[in-house]
């Protein structure tokens, strides 16, 4: 796969910024890229001269770039072929994560498994198994059981909903994948909060569609700028309830003025893990053709793969003809224990809820003592904050820090063009000594950073 200079150029972002002479820069952001993922082992880059013309530098500067990362086994070259990605032969093409036990994971935002209340959920579902078993499993649509609860969950929040209003996936990326699937075509602009979810941007770009992101700043959402993109996208994919990765959650004033001329798909998978401020309204209620999309992955368990979309019929009956390509359907366990979880309003359980508040504050109380130079700005509801340090060291700390016994995901995974090297995710899903034990060692991690480590480390997993 050849990649052009110009993606190259965007990826790299503000690669000038930092100590050192440019090409060592360079060199160290490319080399972050690799190990980031996001230029992809055996990707052929662009050649010196046209690089060096999309960064508006020297051809000698990429040059020394280049040749500093076939020396150290990032790039390896032969004779009038571009350089091509690769990693150096002691370093594995995946995090190893199992090379530590007690390596802890800010990587993932996801919480413990609530183990008494799955036991029942599952028990009620194992009790009315039976009388799906004259059928033959492979429901497209979902279980009644679960869209009938599904719908009930919206009518509680104040939108009326009909089980024809509901498919049922194996969660909200799957459910995502499915739309992108069906609703774009090659090169079609998709207008994304900025940060987003890192997997949302990978299901669009592998739909080969063309992001437009749109600034989701300290104090919040731009209707207009939002309004001026939705004129030119072929779809939008927002997170207003308790925004990932920021925690922010979108005022009700600026639903009911949102209005966007292309469809609009509604990530509410949050939606349930307010902390200080009211559940928040469903955007549908005043986006009436909205696409919502939703799962407990984080209000129950993300082992529990059950999530679903909520939309015309005339657009599930679209998603419903694709889906073979993918699967043939959701789990009926999983559904009917999933279904017994909604009914009892289990998404929404005030303990967990006062635990989550008590972890969000021993994280932000951690970070104030061990790195006080980072602001970290309280989020409303959700499960992480979005951190921001003095300087652009994110990648550099993410591929150091499990030296230090931590793994983070570096704010760049969550945006496009090489953004957000100020910004870590931070989830406050683990215990509060856990929390506040990684974040000791994070801050180990960055003094070593200051001293002039490098690390090696490829991403971990992220959720």
């Amino acid at each position: 796969m050849k990649i052009s200079s110009h993606a190259v150029a965007r990826m790299l972002g503000s690669w000038r910024e930092g100590p050192g002479p440019a090409h060592q820069r360079l060199s160290d952001r490319l080399r972050l890229l690799i190990l980031d993922g996001r230029l992809s082992l055996g990707a052929a880059l662009p050649g010196e001269r046209d690089l060096a013309a999309a960064l508006d530098s020297s051809r000698t500067t990429v040059g020394t770039a280049f040749r500093t990362l076939v020396e150290h086994g990032y790039l390896a070259t032969q004779a009038r072929t571009r350089a091509t990605v690769r990693l150096p032969d002691d370093i594995r093409p995946a995090y190893p994560a199992g090379t530590d036990k007690d390596t802890i994971d800010l990587s993932v935002a996801a919480p413990a498994a609530p183990v008494e209340i799955l036991h029942a959920a599952f028990a009620t579902a194992l009790e009315q198994l039976p009388r799906h078993f004259e059928r033959h499993g492979y429901d497209r649509h979902g279980t009644a059981e679960l869209r009938e609860a599904v719908a009930r969950w919206y009518q509680r929040r104040g939108l009326p909903t009909s089980a024809d209003h509901i498919l049922i996936t194996s969660g909200a990326q799957h459910a995502l994948a499915l739309l992108a699937r069906v609703l774009l075509s090659p090169r079609d602009r998709v207008l994304i909060d900025h940060p987003t979810y890192p997997h949302a941007i990978k299901a669009f770009v592998d739909a080969r569609a063309r992001l437009l992101p749109v600034a989701v700043t300290p104090s919040g959402w731009d209707t207009e700028q939002l309004r001026a993109a939705g004129r030119v996208a072929n779809l939008a994919y927002l997170i207003p309830d308790f925004h990932n990765p920021t925690g922010m959650c979108m005022p009700t004033s600026t639903r009911r003025q949102l209005r966007l001329a292309c469809p609009t798909v509604v990530d509410e998978t949050m939606a349930d893990l307010a902390l200080d401020v009211p559940s928040p309204e469903p955007l549908a209620l005043h986006m009436p053709a909205a696409i919502s999309i939703g799962s407990v992955s984080k209000s129950v368990w993300g082992g529990l793969r059950t999530g679903w979309i909520r939309a015309l019929p005339s657009i599930l009956e679209r998603v419903e003809q694709a889906r073979p390509a993918l699967d043939l359907g959701t789990p009926v366990v999983e559904q009917l224990a999933t279904a017994v979880l909604l009914n009892d309003d289990q998404t929404r359980r005030p303990d967990a809820l006062r635990q989550l508040g008590a972890q969000r504050d021993t994280l932000r109380q951690a970070l104030a003592e061990h790195l006080p130079d980072v602001n970290a700005p309280q989020p409303a509801g959700g499960v992480t904050l979005w951190a921001t340090f003095p300087e652009p060291v994110s990648s550099r700390l993410a591929a150091i820090a499990p030296d230090h016994g931590v793994t983070i995901a570096a704010g760049p995974r969550f945006g496009v063009g090489g953004a957000f090297e100020r910004n870590i995710r931070l989830p406050y899903t683990l215990p509060p000594s856990r929390i506040a034990q990684a974040i000791r060692r994070l801050a180990r991690a960055e003094q070593a950073l200051v001293r002039g480590a490098t690390g090696t480390h490829t991403p971990a997993p992220l959720a």
